[in-house]
């Protein structure tokens, strides 16, 4: 006779949203770090993006001074450890190994920490790191880009890439808390500022129609970068991303649905394709600008709305366009369509790709017709020698 055991175990992290979360006063990392047992002195280690050190000169000293204020709280175990910054970090095993030899000669134990500050690849690989550490060590993620503080930051997978492919190697661990500084938002470049916006613009595209025409009325600001701007985008993109998580039922992605990869089949091998020198938002809103041509290319998505949303984009500062979308394989096959076939083996086998009747009106299809494919492709090819422009002045009539 078979016999069948279940069980259920909670999973509940807090996304703390604060402004200069090292200064001495501020106790939300404090609160973060001993939130379930107030009374321990917890010993941190503490891993900084090396991009955010450069850009945040004055970041190890706050540390420092932190952990010194509150050191009946807060041991420092280390010096701060710095790992290179963007996809590089992702892409060499040498760097998961080398903080995993850290937390085996600082003796990192799972009741332990380790606190990341830094943008989505950083916090992927440290993430990932933690996640196989003596079967998990707590991780406070303290994401510092538009992107990782509204989407990736906040969720429960983590990652690094091998064989080419992104994101091939990794894990389902909820963090144990995610400190989101806005203040962190004000060091970055101006490209940085509005690569990240594209989630928002997804996440807001499947859920909120308010939200979309929030960012619709608000697009000249974030092309500039508003750093109270973008504060406020990112809370709302947030707390939508962990709605999803929280209420669909498949938090870990045991099945194959998974609409906030909108526009992501694509992303995916454009940065690949690119060395990654395309940012994941700026492949992300070239991903979905396909995604929404080949709706409209299928008879799902009406045009208007379709070039209200190509606008939208390009008002933030986004192209929608690079030219690896035309490179083919030996074969004479497109490049970037064999990413189907690579997301199809990310999914699971079965191909779940979301597209848009209208905006906050998305739904699911099991495969795609390349030649349609192939037909948005040429749509965003030739819409990108227009003269953008005209585009953007047309979209703020709209909006005013």
């Amino acid at each position: 006779m078979l016999s069948t055991h279940a069980f259920e175990v909670p999973f509940r992290f807090p996304v703390y949203f604060t402004s200069g979360a090292w200064r001495p006063e501020n106790r939300a990392v404090r609160e973060a770090i001993c939130r379930l047992e107030p009374d321990r002195r917890h010993r941190v280690l503490v891993v900084i993006d090396e991009q955010v050190a450069v850009a945040q000169p004055a970041l190890v000293g706050e540390i420092h001074q932190y952990f010194a204020t509150h050191h009946t709280a807060l041991q420092l175990v280390r010096e701060p450890l710095l790992v290179p910054g963007g996809e590089a970090v992702k892409n060499d095993l040498i760097h998961t190994l080398a903080l995993l030899q850290r937390v085996n000669e600082d003796r990192i134990d799972r009741q332990s920490f380790i606190a990341v500050i830094g943008g989505g690849a950083v916090l992927d690989m440290v993430s990932f790191a933690a996640a196989i550490a003596h079967r998990g060590v707590r991780i406070v993620r303290f994401p510092t880009t538009v992107l990782a503080q509204g989407d990736s930051g906040i969720a429960v997978k983590n990652s690094i890439n091998l064989f080419g492919k992104k994101n091939f190697v990794g894990t389902f661990v909820p963090p144990f808390a995610v400190v989101n500084d806005a203040e962190a938002l004000a060091s970055l470049s101006l490209r940085d500022k509005i690569a990240g916006v594209s989630e928002a613009v997804k996440v807001a595209l499947l859920k909120d129609a308010t939200f979309y025409r929030f960012l619709e009325i608000n697009a000249g600001r974030i092309s500039t970068g508003d750093v109270d701007l973008l504060a406020k985008l990112v809370r709302r993109a947030a707390e939508l991303h962990l709605q999803h998580i929280c209420t669909n039922g498949d938090p870990f992605e045991l099945g194959s649905a998974r609409p906030l990869d909108f526009g992501h089949w694509a992303a995916h091998k454009l940065e690949s394709m690119t060395s990654f020198r395309l940012r994941h938002g700026e492949a992300v809103a070239i991903g979905m600008a396909l995604d929404l041509a080949y709706s409209e290319i299928c008879g799902y998505l009406d045009r208007a709305t379709l070039e209200r949303i190509l606008r939208l984009l390009e008002a933030m500062g986004f192209k929608l366009w690079d030219d690896a979308m035309l490179e083919r394989d030996a074969d004479g096959r497109s490049r970037l369509v064999a990413g189907l076939s690579e997301f199809r083996e990310h999914l699971g086998g079965e191909l779940h790709i979301t597209l848009l009747r209208g905006i906050g009106d998305s739904f699911e299809v099991t495969e795609m017709d390349e030649p349609s494919v192939g037909g948005a492709v040429d749509f965003l090819e030739r819409r990108a020698a227009r003269t953008p422009e005209k585009r953007v002045v047309r979209l703020q009539k709209s909006a005013s």
